[in-house]
């Protein structure tokens, strides 16, 4: 098993996210989901380089994107989206692509269940098909209730997983599994065979080992149903803004290079642009609480 590590939970340069895990002993990354922002050959030159691979990325659905919206064209300008994140790990040598169905943030549904169903089935069949005609697995990935209505639960993502196809399969995340789950390992146990993705982050999304999750169970579990790929490593740090603050140089108040959607992103998730000392204490926890359960 290995440790890769997303890079949208900072606002820097692509130079220095790799610079980074690279002298942590990451083995690989995993990109943000904004394939406009990437000359894929330069990048695969700059992870080459580092020693690095891609392992894959996740798709980030704001404002707009929605696989199961009402209006048929903005359901195929998402498809559209979700296929050229697929495009570009495929240029990069990566290996899957997270997907989810809805907008991260909507919470008025835009049909009756079963057409919503139905609109997320056709939008992922149509991705599926592009997927693997790249050699890309897809894994749809559940996130908690307070940021999308529609997949919550590995259950639901199974479910859409086998609608949509063969080797479709699912992405779970250990942040979202502890708010859903009522045994989250068990929840493990139900994805044997579809698991194409793993995210880590403890409970409170702060970096692995400054929670209350049993890392050891977890892995444990992961390698009792056949899984030895890749846990990504995916903190998205709820920030203190009171005298209270834990690590009082943890907030970046003059951040270089983040994009608007970046910032959206980051605040919807109760988190901010952090300074690199911060960050790189978080990612140094990472793979310091992960390290000695790898095999």
């Amino acid at each position: 098993m290995k440790i890769s590590i997303h890079n949208w939970m900072r606002a820097e340069t692509i130079e220095d996210t790799v610079n980074r895990i690279a002298k942590m002993g990451y083995h690989s990354l995993e990109i943000q989901g904004s394939p406009e922002l990437y000359d894929t050959k330069k990048v695969k030159k700059l992870l080459d380089d580092a020693g690095l691979t891609c392992w894959g990325s996740v798709t980030l659905m704001l404002e707009q994107r929605n696989l199961l919206a009402k209006d048929k064209k903005q359901r195929a300008d998402s498809v559209q989206y979700v296929k050229d994140v697929v495009r570009m790990v495929s240029e990069l040598d990566g290996k899957m692509v997270s997907v989810v169905p809805g907008t991260v943030g909507k919470i008025i549904p835009d049909g009756r269940p079963e057409e919503e169903w139905e609109w997320a089935v056709e939008g992922m069949q149509q991705i599926y098909e592009y997927a693997t005609g790249n050699g890309i697995l897809i894994g749809i990935e559940p996130i908690n209730r307070f940021e999308t209505y529609f997949i919550n639960r590995g259950d639901q993502a199974l479910a859409l997983a086998k609608a949509t196809g063969e080797k479709c399969g699912v992405c779970l995340d250990t942040f979202h599994m502890n708010i859903e789950e009522t045994d989250p390992l068990a929840a493990i146990r139900r994805a044997k065979g579809r698991l194409v993705g793993f995210h880590v982050a403890d409970n409170n999304r702060m970096a692995p080992g400054m929670g209350t999750i049993d890392w050891k169970a977890t892995v444990e579990t992961l390698h009792e149903i056949g899984y030895d790929d890749v846990l990504s490593v995916e903190f998205s740090p709820p920030l203190d803004r009171t005298p209270a603050n834990p690590y009082p140089n943890s907030i970046d108040e003059s951040p270089v290079g983040l994009s608007k959607e970046q910032k959206k992103f980051l605040e919807d998730h109760g988190s901010s642009a952090v300074t690199e000392e911060f960050y790189s204490m978080l990612t140094q926890k990472s793979i310091d609480t992960l390290r000695p359960y790898l095999s």
